[in-house]
């Protein structure tokens, strides 16, 4: 075994938070060790970016590297089961016009830009180490991790970043990952080529498609290929009788518009990928010596395309308590107490309108937007991840709440059935394994 090696801050995990935060600490000097377990580029799905994310590739300095990787990406189609129109819907619409594209990108491309720029910047990157051991006293952690060589490496850190995903390393370790009993879900998706896509401006757009068993996402990428993937509830994959790639073809002609842009399709390498959507949080994401981020401190459903946002989010927001650990240990609890509070704002509004997406009451609401109160405003401001403006996107916000309750309680008789196969859909179904399937 190699001596043991000391370093400021530790980071487990080197996708979008850890390679954030990572770059982040380092370019203040900090001496920062960041460990992923793969080797890049590595197949990650998530491929949808935020109008949010712009500003902060922008403060890491990678902006440039994104949009040449990127398929611009202006707003969302909603695609309903039972209705001969779609809905389109524009980020710029939002109280930020300015915040009014994204992007959409291959992860394993995006999750690379984000790594190797954490090690341009000084951070010592290291990939093929996965972490077995992370042990805490007083002053700091010892972390042991296993190399792809055989080799076993120690480090002595003063601070400890868990971005592991959904390994969720430290929230396994102290027994505080709760899954979600509100929302329970699977996936099956693929990349295939050939797709028809939206003509002009909207062609890079996300598609979302309502069906009987959950909603598809449609994500067009720049190299001609298009993401698409089926998020269901628990039990329509656990009834799953026949070969994965079958029953996903079987899924897709349920949605009778996204079959048809699939017609002239092929799926790329025949592969189809299967894994369990299973929301989870932590009951808390900071220690006196540790910070979890990202996935590995709550996952939800990836309907709006959130999650690379607010991990990133969180690495911005999590470099500034790492300073304070470090150099103002005084004022630690207080620094703690509010980034617990910060943390919680996305997922708790987000989660808000995934737990009710499929509820006809939502469903018409986005399928007719309008702007009394101004809750397109806010609606929109949440869909471009501009969740941090002042009370007037609270107030927006808020309003659309309202107007769902108003809405529901006169079709109480609709809202009642919803509620009722909702509260069907999410029952334990047992928990489903990950799982790649070429057939």
């Amino acid at each position: 075994m190699d001596a043991v090696q000391e370093c400021d801050v530790l980071v487990v995990g080197g996708g979008p938070a850890g390679s954030t935060i990572a770059a982040l600490l380092a370019r203040e000097g900090r001496s920062v060790v960041l460990l992923e377990k793969e080797h890049h580029p590595r197949f990650h799905i998530g491929e949808s970016l935020l109008p949010g994310n712009v500003e902060l590739f922008d403060k890491l300095g990678v902006r440039d590297q994104v949009e040449k990787i990127g398929m611009p990406k202006f707003g969302i189609e909603f695609v309903p089961p039972d209705l001969d129109y779609c809905s389109y819907v524009d980020f710029s619409e939002g109280w930020d016009p300015t915040k009014d594209s994204a992007w959409q990108v291959r992860r394993s491309e995006l999750d690379e830009l984000l790594f190797r720029n954490a090690a341009k910047v000084g951070a010592v990157a290291m990939e093929g180490a996965r972490v077995r051991e992370i042990d805490f006293d007083s002053t700091g952690a010892t972390v042991q991790a296993d190399l792809d060589d055989g080799a076993r490496r120690t480090w002595r850190a003063r601070f400890v970043v868990d971005a592991s995903g959904r390994d969720t390393v430290l929230a396994n370790k102290f027994k505080c990952k709760q899954k979600n009993p509100k929302h329970n879900s699977t996936a099956l998706f693929g990349h295939f080529r050939n797709a028809r896509r939206l003509e002009g401006k909207r062609e890079g757009n996300i598609s979302i498609c309502w069906f009987e068993h959950g909603w598809f996402w449609f994500i067009p990428l720049a190299d001609g290929t298009t993401s698409v993937g089926a998020v269901c509830w628990a039990y329509y994959l656990k009834a799953r009788d026949k070969p994965l790639k079958e029953y996903f073809f079987d899924t897709i002609a349920m949605c009778p518009e996204l079959h048809d842009r699939l017609k002239d399709a092929t799926l790329v390498d025949d592969k189809v990928h299967a894994t369990g959507n299973f929301a989870y949080s932590s009951t808390h994401a900071t220690g006196e010596r540790y910070l979890m981020l990202g996935d590995a401190y709550t996952f939800i459903d990836p309907m709006f395309s959130s999650g690379v946002f607010l991990a990133m989010q969180s690495a911005f927001d999590g470099a500034k308590l790492v300073q304070t650990a470090l150099d103002r240990p005084a004022e630690l609890p207080a620094a703690r107490e509010a980034l617990e509070t910060r943390m919680r704002v996305g997922p708790r509004d987000y989660s808000w309108f995934i737990y009710r997406v499929t509820n006809p009451t939502i469903r018409d609401m986005f399928m007719h937007p309008q702007n009394i109160f101004n809750v397109k405003q806010g609606l929109m401001s949440l869909l471009a991840a501009d969740i941090h403006q002042g009370w007037y996107y609270r107030r927006s916000l808020w309003m659309f709440k309202v107007v769902y309750y108003f809405v529901s309680m006169l079709n109480w008789r609709r809202t009642y059935e919803g509620w009722k196969r909702h509260r069907f859909n999410i029952r334990d179904m047992g928990m489903l394994r990950g799982e790649t399937i070429q057939k």
